[in-house]
C-alpha cells in the first residue's frame, strides 16, 4: 500500500464541504468548526442516517445546498422540515452516493461502519480530499480505497486522532527511517476490570468512556479494544509499515495521541486535549493550520503521563485484528462484519460483553477463502454478507435467552 498522497490543491476561495454522517459525533464536531469560521467554507451536502431534525437544523445553519437522509422513509419528514428554504432534499442509499459524487473539494467520511464504504469510495474516485473518520471503509476495502486515491489524484487525510497524530509527525520520504509506529489507547472503561467483572458488564457501563465523547458503536469498540484493533489495520494501510512495526500502548490520559519512533532514537509525538475537533481542524484546514475552539493543553496542570502494555487475555480483539491483518485478503472485512453484528447484539442485550470477541473469533475460524485477492467492491460486499450471516448464527448460539 503506502503513504497517502500529500500534494495540496490550491485554495483561493472558500473550501466546499460535504459531510457524510453529519449528525454523528464527528459530523457535529465538523459542523461546529465550520460555524467557527463560516466565511471560509461553503457546504455542498450533508448526509445523515435517520436524524431528520438535527439534519434540517444543520442544513439551515450551514446553508447547505443538499440535505440527504439515508432512510427513505424519512424523506417527507425532511422535506417538511426544510420547507421554505432553498435546500435540496433527497433520501435513500442512492442519494447518499450521489451526495458523495457532488463537486465538493473536501469530504468528511464519517458514516459509521461498513455502511459508509460505498460513499467514501465514490468521493475518493472523483479525486476529492477525503477526511477519513470511517475506519471500517479502509479496513474492509483498503486496496480499493488506496488505489482510488492514487488513480484519481485525490488526497486521503486521516481523522482518527491516532492516525492524524502519526500523519502530522510522519516525515514524507522517511519511511525507511521509521523504527515503529506507536498507537496509543485509553484502555476504555474496563481497563482495570477483571474478566469476571467484564462478563457481567452492561451496555450502559461499556458506553461510559472515561476520556472521549463518541457514538455508541465506537464506544463499545473502545471497551473491547476492537477500535484499536481496527486502527492497527488502518495504520498498516495508511503508512505502509508491516504489522511487526506497529505497536499499541495504553495511555490512560489520552494526551499523546500517537507517536513515530525513528531509527536514530528520536520519537516524535502529537499531543492535544481529547477533543475530536483537534484532528478534524487539522484535516479541515490542511495543508494550512486553522484556528480551532478546542481547549489548549496546560502542561503545568497535567497529571503524570503513563504507559502500559495492553492485556491481550482480557482484550482478545487486539489479537484477532493482528491475525486478520497478517492473513490479509478478506479477513479484515470478515473481522469487521462479525464485530458490527456482535456489537449490535450486545447493545440490544442479546449477548454478554465477552461474547463479542468470541463471536468474531468463531466467524473468522469458520470462514474459508479469507486470504483471497480483493479485486472489486462486489467481492467485498459478498464477504461482508456471508460474515454477517455467520455472525447472526453465532449470536443465536451465544444468546443470553437460550
Amino acid at each position: 500500500m503506502g503513504m497517502m498522497r500529500r500534494t495540496a490543491p490550491s485554495r483561493d476561495k472558500p473550501r466546499s464541504i460535504t459531510i457524510l454522517g453529519s449528525t454523528g459525533s464527528v459530523g457535529q464536531s465538523t459542523a461546529d468548526l465550520i460555524d467557527h469560521d463560516p466565511e471560509s467554507y461553503s457546504v455542498e451536502a450533508l448526509v445523515a442516517g435517520n436524524s431528520v431534525e438535527a439534519l434540517a437544523d444543520q442544513a439551515r445553519r450551514l446553508r447547505a445546498r443538499l440535505a440527504v437522509v439515508a432512510n427513505p422513509l424519512r424523506y417527507q419528514a425532511l422535506k417538511d422540515a426544510l420547507a421554505g428554504t432553498s435546500v435540496e432534499v433527497a433520501a435513500g442509499p442512492e442519494a447518499v452516493v450521489e451526495a458523495a459524487s457532488r463537486p465538493a473539494d473536501w469530504v468528511m467520511a464519517a458514516v459509521v461502519g461498513f455502511a459508509g464504504l460505498e460513499s467514501t469510495l465514490v468521493a475518493a474516485r472523483r479525486g476529492a480530499m477525503v477526511a477519513l473518520a470511517n475506519k471500517e471503509a479502509l479496513v474492509c476495502a483498503g486496496r480499493l480505497l488506496m488505489d482510488a486515491i492514487e488513480l484519481s489524484g485525490g488526497v486521503l487525510l486521516p481523522v482518527d486522532s491516532e492516525h492524524n497524530a502519526i500523519f502530522q509527525v510522519f516525515e514524507p520520504g522517511q519511511r525507511q527511517a521509521v523504527d515503529r509506529l506507536v498507537l496509543t489507547a485509553s484502555g476504555g472503561p474496563f481497563r482495570d476490570w477483571s474478566l469476571a467483572e467484564m462478563a457481567t458488564a452492561t451496555p450502559e457501563q461499556a458506553l461510559a468512556h472515561p476520556n472521549w465523547d463518541m457514538g455508541a458503536k465506537i464506544s463499545i469498540d473502545s471497551a473491547t479494544m476492537m477500535n484499536k484493533g481496527l486502527e492497527f489495520i488502518e495504520a498498516n494501510l495508511l503508512f505502509g509499515l508491516p504489522a511487526e512495526q506497529i505497536e499499541i500502548v495504553v495511555h490512560r490520559q489520552s494526551v499523546i495521541h500517537s507517536m513515530v519512533a525513528y531509527r536514530d532514537g528520536s520519537v516524535l509525538a502529537q499531543l492535544g486535549t481529547p477533543d475530536m475537533r483537534v484532528p478534524i481542524s487539522h484535516a479541515l484546514g490542511w495543508p494550512a493550520r486553522i484556528d480551532g475552539p478546542a481547549a489548549r493543553l496546560d502542561f503545568t496542570n497535567l497529571s503524570p503521563l503513563t504507559f502500559e502494555r495492553p492485556d491481550s487475555s482480557r482484550f482478545p480483539s487486539l489479537r484477532l485484528a493482528r491475525e486478520a491483518l497478517v492473513l490479509g485478503g478478506f479477513a479484515p472485512t470478515v473481522l469487521n462484519a462479525a464485530n458490527e453484528v456482535a456489537v449490535a447484539a450486545f447493545l440490544s442485550r442479546r449477548i454478554g460483553f465477552l461474547d463479542i470477541a468470541r463471536i468474531v473469533e468463531d466467524v473468522l475460524a469458520a470462514t474459508t477463502g479469507l486470504a483471497g485477492s480483493v479485486e472489486s467492491l462486489q467481492q467485498v460486499h459478498a464477504a461482508d454478507r456471508e460474515a454477517r450471516r455467520r455472525a447472526e448464527e453465532a449470536v443465536r448460539g451465544h444468546s443470553l435467552t437460550n
